[in-house]
């Protein structure tokens, strides 16, 4: 392992080079070059970074003369003011008012909205200052040639006073409050007095030449209210230049542009670690002020008691937000709020978020290991690959949170936590789990076992079931090489979530979005059923029949579902009996009601209507190798023998039985193998929670495989 540790490295380079593991712990890295560096596990804890000697005496000396040049400039501004005192003439006295209305009009724009707006405001200023004279020329023009001088000394007074005032103004502004805010990034008493003593000296300066000026006659008789009105105008000119430079270091929202490009012009020069690879890198408690972080990868990178990493140049990491930055310099985030900020691998490790609201933050690959997150608001999160070992998690809400197979959860300490972000009205449970006492010893993790494979969707107003059976089924046949199967629906005082089980390595995210992207494509398309013709009507049927198994099969499997609804009187399900294992579910369809639980079934005529359609099938042309129909033959066979489905699950397997022998016949058609699929899923569904030893599951789990490789998708 390289070893730097308390070593002189000002100026070194290390660009482009491995560095893993190595020690540069109490060095002196000022100037030093790591661009494009690998630095994964590199301890740089106490290390002194930042600008080196000449650079921070160079930087000063132009601050130095900029805030001269701003205090000389706003003594101009101000002179421009006293000329308020010329009563006798009225063009310049005219000209004193507006420039007077003009720059404390720039100065209340610019604290309460920016530089920016303020800057917005001058130009207009300016605009209309050159559109009035042309207007008032172009009258007395046509009026009479002979007004033109009058017109001409008009004209030139506004446009030389207000033009005059917004020129300076600007030079005033940005000139002053950037040289503030650089001399404030580079920090140290040096950069204090060229704060304080450059804009005074040059105020001064500017005041004196100006007194000289006055009393060489341009001010004769008011030279004392002249010279009171420059020098005070001066002074608060250049108060208002501190301020606004103050206000922009101390990362004020208005002026945040004006903070990141002092921070960029101090950085120059200073320790860079741009591009470079900083994952696990440790820069506990060293000094980081003029660093240049752009680009780096800062992913598990410890900031704990780092000092002046806000004024380094962070580009678009994780430390552009302040109270982010901040977080992870002092690891207390306790109380405070970070919706939606952007955590992504941040390290927190040990860090105070009791009570934090982290909703909707990104936290994807960010490590929480010992951290507090009682009393957390998680909802939303999004935590793939996150680390909570050993974290505190007590009654922390984790209402659709994302987590998957990579998230870590192991050792959470953890008695119990909410599902829902919002307490019910009545009662002010927020869906506590468990629902009474607490957790055991690896309870929690074993808890969200089942999560890590899932996809949960979240309906809030409501949800129209056969747009999501719909939308459901669409997405099977677009992901047909991911297994997505319905593994239950809750209902929680009007909040539907709907859990979708996939594969370990299936995208969730995209599957999540592509749901209910298409969920809400169908909802506009459920208005067009009312419209159908009957010859349609057949099809809706089926349909309706494919949604009573999918929803037999939730039944037997959600607890505590109690007046289970969606949709409307044209389409609706309903569960009641939510504690037995006989729900009672209904199905609405277009026109009139499809009961699915008391409709009285013909299992024989639906029984005989699949032989028939199987028995156009070709037979195998190996009597001792079954093909397609002999296959078929026997999985309505194991269908109709199984006592563990009823006589509704029967009806709806058979159906799919006849759909798998429409498709025999024409296996190469697209929508037949599509719809092949479909039933091959539904089939899978329907015998999901069966015991492994059961009839029907040993029978499908021989016959559905030969099954798909002879309809060309096994």
């Amino acid at each position: 392992m390289l070893d730097y540790s308390g070593q002189n490295l000002r100026g070194r380079s290390f660009k482009g080079q491995n560095l893993t593991g190595a020690n540069f712990s109490k060095a002196d890295i000022r100037g030093a070059n790591f661009s494009n560096a690998i630095l994964k596990d590199v301890d740089f804890t106490s290390a002194k970074a930042g600008l080196q000697r000449r650079w921070v005496i160079g930087l000063l000396i132009i601050s130095c003369f900029v805030l001269a040049v701003s205090g000389y400039l706003s003594i101009i501004i101000s002179s421009s003011l006293a000329y308020i005192f010329k009563f006798t003439n009225t063009l310049e006295f005219l000209g004193g008012i507006i420039a007077l209305v003009i720059v404390v009009v720039f100065c209340i724009i610019t604290i309460r909205k920016g530089l920016t707006a303020g800057f917005g405001f001058l130009a207009g200023a300016l605009a209309v200052a050159v559109a009035i004279p042309i207007a008032i020329l172009y009258a007395f023009v046509l009026a009479d040639a002979g007004f033109v001088g009058v017109a001409g000394a008009i004209a030139l007074g506004v446009v030389l006073g207000v033009g005059f005032a917004f020129t300076v103004a600007i030079a005033f502004a940005v000139s002053g409050a950037f040289a503030f805010a650089v001399a404030g990034a580079i920090g140290g008493a040096g950069a204090f007095v060229v704060a304080v003593a450059g804009p005074i000296a040059g105020a001064f300066a500017g005041a004196v030449a100006g007194a000289f000026a006055f009393a060489a006659g341009a001010f004769a008789v008011n030279i004392a209210g002249a010279f009171v009105v420059t020098i005070v105008g001066a002074v608060a000119l250049i108060l208002f230049s501190v301020y606004i430079g103050r206000r922009s270091l101390a990362g004020d929202e208005k002026d945040a542009w004006l903070r990141s490009v002092a921070l960029a012009f101090t950085a120059t020069g200073g320790t860079s670690f741009r591009n470079a690879d900083l994952t696990d890198a440790d820069f506990t408690s060293a000094t980081l002020k003029n660093t240049d972080f752009r680009k780096a990868n800062l992913t598990h990178t410890r900031f704990y008691e780092a000092k002046k990493l806000d004024f380094a140049r962070v580009g678009n990491t994780i430390l552009t937000k302040l109270s982010v930055l901040k977080l992870l310099v002092t690891g207390n985030g306790r109380g405070k709020s970070y919706v939606g900020a952007n955590l992504k691998g941040a390290n927190l490790i040990g860090a105070d978020l009791k009570e934090t609201n982290l909703k909707n933050a990104n936290i994807n690959e960010a490590t929480f290991q010992r951290a507090c997150l009682e009393g957390a608001n998680l909802t939303l999160t999004q935590a793939v690959s996150t680390d909570f070992s050993s974290s505190q998690m007590t009654s922390a809400c984790v209402e659709a949170w994302n987590i998957e197979s990579t998230t870590k959860l192991n050792n959470v300490d953890c008695r119990f936590i909410y599902l829902l972000e919002h307490p019910k009205p009545e009662t002010d449970d927020r869906e506590r789990r468990p629902s009474s006492g607490d957790f055991q010893a690896g309870e929690f993790t074993k808890l969200f076992e089942e999560v890590l494979n899932t996809v949960d969707l979240i309906f809030r107003n409501g949800i129209d079931w056969k747009a999501f059976v719909t939308a459901f089924k669409k997405v099977q046949v677009e992901n047909e090489d991911t297994e997505l199967a319905i593994q239950s629906i809750e209902n929680k005082d009007g909040v539907f979530i709907i859990r979708i089980k996939v594969p370990v390595d299936a995208d969730k995210e995209k599957i999540h979005s592509d749901l209910m992207q298409t969920y809400q494509l169908t909802l506009k398309e459920v208005e067009k059923y009312k419209a159908l013709s009957q010859a349609r009507y057949d099809e809706i049927i089926r349909k309706s029949a494919e949604m009573t198994t999918i929803v037999s099969l939730l039944a037997a499997q959600t607890r505590n579902v109690q007046n289970f609804q969606f949709g409307d009187n044209e389409g609706y399900i309903s569960m009641t009996n939510s504690n037995d294992a006989s729900r009672n579910i209904n199905i609405g369809s277009v026109g009139r009601d499809f009961n699915a639980s008391g409709q009285a079934l013909n299992l024989g005529e639906i029984s005989g209507t699949v032989t028939n359609t199987i028995n156009e099938l070709p037979k195998s042309s190996e009597p001792e190798k079954p093909g397609i129909k002999e296959l078929l033959t026997q999985l309505q066979t194991a269908i109709e023998a199984d006592n563990n489905l009823s006589d509704e699950d029967k009806a709806e397997a058979l159906e799919q039985v006849k759909a798998l022998a429409e498709a025999g016949k024409n296996p190469q058609e697209g929508a037949m193998q599509k719809s092949a699929k479909t039933a091959m899923k539904i089939l899978k569904g329907t015998i999901s929670n069966f015991p492994t030893a059961a009839t029907l599951v040993e029978a499908c789990s021989k016959l559905l495989p030969l099954i798909s490789k002879f309809l060309g998708f096994g």
